[in-house]
Parts: structure tokens; sequence; C-alpha cells
């Protein structure tokens, strides 16, 4: 070949020892690129087979409709947003947001109306509190109420549900009337059997519940329609509370200390972030001896709140805000030898009894702790300099608190309403208030 084509390559000596070498390094070159070629092929088919498993596991909004709406047409359940999903096709699952796989969450789109579409897939919490972030399920048959039982039975099989999960308050005749109001999907009247079965499921969610206590506050979505343990509620446009979600892939590669200071540039202005830490104060107020009892919160972090275009906070995931009462009867019942195993989800601590190995039923953060801890770089950063350390003060008293809100009920309120007045007097005269 060097002969043919290039005459005096014959006698050129240091052309025949330059040649081996190119052919030596362009084989080595080829090689290597064959190599990361293979490399990332391999990476990329792992990636996208972990991808499709992961949403394959989790994203089951096919069979959750299926389901739900089998039991509709064999007349189990009724909900006023049976016939929208089952028969009419205009309410529409989108895109999958579940992070379990026996609680489904899409978006979803409702005529005109954009919405959150939950569902349990035939479970719902058995309040069993146990080490893992989700209550011990159970599989829901839809066989309560009963065939034949009346509506005053049906009220007081809820008062009773009422009382075993937020304890004996002397207004829950009220919110069992509401239920009633709610359990009524087609306002026709009456309630039938159908519809009552769906709202005796939904009864036992604890987010569901939530919302009913809320019901006159601004802090949760509205409930837009159920058919079964399925329901839609309104969209909260802006969500987390602060943050960016990224692909686990690059998640891995981001330092912690990069990944909180990139959580801090997705914020909106101070004066906002002010009037949304306000209402998340207001949240705490609203749920410690509030109207229908108290409640715990037991996950307080950026994923679980967002925000609506008027910056009014929203509560995304209410799971893991639970009734007291039930929290207290679940933990006087769970063994332990440290205190370590008395902790259920991620903020709601209980000390461990080593003289009987149970759990005692008091927290030993109240929530206004918890909220703070979670406020506290949310709102320092940026904060106006004539206020910053006033507010850093207040958010490291408030973090400190320690035992339950009912020991130390008047240091709770005073912590609680020197923050709140403190950011109100800062934005009261903008029109960010």
């Amino acid at each position: 070949f060097w002969c043919s084509y290039f005459p005096g390559a014959k006698n050129d000596t240091n052309l025949w020892i330059f040649f081996p070498h190119q052919q030596a390094r362009f084989s080595y070159l080829h090689m290597k690129y064959l190599f990361f070629s293979w490399l990332a092929v391999f990476v990329g088919s792992w990636i996208v087979y972990v991808e499709y498993s992961s949403y394959t596991e989790l994203c089951r909004g096919h069979d959750c409709k299926n389901s739900i709406c089998d039991k509709y047409r064999k007349g189990v359940i009724d909900g006023s947003a049976c016939s929208s999903l089952c028969e009419k096709g205009t309410l529409y699952l989108g895109k999958c947001f579940s992070s379990k796989p026996n609680s489904q969450v899409y978006s979803g789109s409702w005529g005109d109306l954009e919405g959150v579409i939950k569902c349990q897939m035939e479970e719902v919490p058995n309040y069993d509190l146990g080490a893992e972030m989700e209550p011990k399920k159970e599989a829901v048959a839809f066989n309560k109420p009963t065939k034949g039982t009346s509506v005053e039975k049906f009220k007081e099989m809820i008062l009773g549900h009422l009382k075993a999960k937020v304890g004996d308050q002397a207004n829950l005749p009220d919110l069992a009337t509401v239920v009633l109001s709610i359990a009524d999907a087609n306002k026709d009247g009456h309630i039938s059997l159908p519809e009552a079965r769906s709202m005796w499921a939904l009864l036992q969610l604890n987010e569901f519940l939530l919302a009913l206590v809320l019901q006159d506050r601004e802090h949760t979505p509205k409930l837009l329609g159920f058919c079964g343990d399925l329901y839609v509620v309104e969209k909260v446009p802006y969500s987390p509370l602060y943050g960016i979600s990224l692909p686990w892939v690059i998640e891995l590669w981001i330092p912690a200390g990069l990944r909180r200071s990139m959580d801090q540039w997705f914020t909106p202005s101070w004066p906002r972030k002010a009037k949304i830490s306000i209402a998340l104060l207001e949240l705490v107020e609203d749920i410690f001896h509030g109207t229908f009892g108290s409640f715990l919160m037991c996950d307080v972090s950026a994923t679980n709140f967002g925000y609506n275009d008027r910056h009014d906070l929203k509560v995304l995931d209410a799971r893991y805000i639970v009734p007291e009462a039930s929290f207290q009867e679940g933990m006087r019942e769970r063994r332990c030898d440290v205190d370590e195993d008395c902790l259920y989800g991620v903020d709601c601590h209980t000390s461990c009894d080593l003289t009987k190995h149970r759990c005692t039923p008091e927290v030993t953060r109240p929530n206004l702790a918890k909220a703070c801890s979670a406020l506290k770089d949310y709102i320092l950063r940026g904060a106006p300099s004539d206020m910053s350390e006033e507010l850093e003060k207040q958010l490291y008293a408030c973090i400190a608190l320690k035992g339950s809100a009912e020991q130390m009920e008047i240091e709770h309120s005073l912590i609680l309403n020197n923050l709140k007045t403190l950011l109100w007097k800062k934005i009261s005269h903008t029109k960010d208030s």
C-alpha cells in the first residue's frame, strides 16, 4: 500500500518507523471509543430500566381507576366524581407523582378544573404505628355500613369513629353533620348506601380527616369530588415550599451544602416568604388545641407544603399530620428498649419507659419547634438587616422548645405570637400582605 502510493517510501526509514506507531495509536483510540460507547449504552440502558421499573411499580393509576370503576358499576360505591371518571371520561389522570405504590397521586383535569387525584389502591390506614413512614394497611372491602343501616345509625358510626380518632370533643356532632353533607354527593337530600360506603372509606384517611377539620381555613386544598376512596382536590400551583426537583442521577453528584444553596435560589421574594411562614405558624396554631382536637405534625419538610398565586400556604401531603389521641394510643402499645424505638414518621419522637418497656405517649418536641426548624434557612435568607438578628433569636428559641405543647402552653403561645408579630410588622404595609 505504501509503496504503490508513495514511491519513495521504500527507501524512507523514518516513514517505516512512523507508520506502525500511527497504526497502534489508531487501534488504541478505536478500542477506547468502543469501550466508552459500550459503557454509555450499558449505563443508559440501566438507567432506563431502573426508571421504567420504578415508574411501573409506583404509578398504577390505570389499575386504580379500573378497581374503582368496577365497584362503581356494580353499585358498591358512589360519589360526585364516579360518573365523570367511569362513564363520561371527563376526569383524566395526568402526570404521576406517587411516592408509594399503595398511595397513588396524579395530576388531573376535570372539565375546566385542574386538580390532584389521590387513590389508595383499595388500602386505607389501620392505625398501628410502626417504624415505617406509612401506617400499616389493611384491604378495603367497602362493606361498611351494611345494608339496612339508617342515616341515624350511620351518624352514630361516624361519631364513634371521630371520637376514637381525635378524642371526646364537645362539638363532634357538628363535624359529623359536615361529613353527612359531603356524603350526599348528588345533593338530593338522601345518602345512598354506595355514597355512605365511599365516605366511610375516606374517613379512615388522615389527610381527608384533616381537610374536614380545617374546612374553614385556607391551609388545605379544597375537596372537588370523590368516588370510593379516590378523591380529587384543587391543584396547588407552586410546590414544594422551596427548592428544585432534580433527577436522582444528578442528585448523586451534588454536595449537600451546594444542594441547600440551590434550594434557596428558587424561592419567592422575602416579603412573600414571610407571608408563607406566617401561614405555617397559623397552621400550627390551628391544629394545636383546634376546634376538633389536637394533631401532631410527624413529617415537617418542604416537600409536604406548597402555595398558590396569592402565596397562601397549602398542605400538599397531610398523611403524617395525625390526631394526637390516636398517636398516643398507638405509642402506649409499642414495645421499646431504647428511645430510638419510639419514633413515628420523621419528627414524632417519644421516650422509652424502661420499667415497662413501653413508649411514653408524649412527644419530645412540639409542632412549633419542628415548623421553626423547617423555616429557619428559608426565612433567614434575605431577611431585612434591621430585623434579621431578632428574627434569628426568636427562631432559635422556638427550635429549642422541648416537651409537649400542653406542658409549656404559655411559652409555646408566647414564642408563636412573637414570631407572627415580628414578621407581620415587616410586611403589613406592603402589597405582599
